[in-house]
């Protein structure tokens, strides 16, 4: 069943990327840079017993990891969540990639270790 092979999905995981982003309602906050931190999950097709130990079949770590790091250091955004969304879309444009996971935090209320957004999405 469909819900079967979702479930077979094998996923490759990125903790703790820092990027760098110009981020936050005030203007003041998006005029300097801050860190933000990103979780992404990427459930991948096909299975990982399939790739035959080819790089060509699956994604080169490094290259996920600046693209996210280049969209997020692109221009200034208001909402984490607008980021959010901006990653996921471009994490799905990967061959291969069926699904995509991001959480980003972000250290901005006094007392709070971090605020979090997260999003999942599939390939439509």
């Amino acid at each position: 069943t469909d819900l079967m092979r979702r479930m077979e999905r094998d996923a490759i995981i990125i903790r703790g990327l820092e990027l760098p982003v110009r981020l936050g309602v005030p203007e003041a906050e998006r005029a300097g840079w801050q860190t933000v931190r990103a979780d992404v999950e990427l459930e991948m097709q096909p299975r990982f017993d399939a790739m035959r130990d080819e790089l060509a079949e699956t994604l080169d770590y490094q290259a996920v990891a600046d693209g996210i790091r280049e969209l997020a250091a692109a221009r200034p955004r208001k909402l984490l969540e607008t980021l959010a969304a901006e990653i996921i879309g471009s994490l799905l444009r990967h061959p291969g990639v069926a699904s995509a996971a991001v959480e980003l935090r972000k250290r901005i209320l006094p007392g709070v270790d971090h605020v979090a957004v997260r999003m999942k999405r599939g390939r439509s």
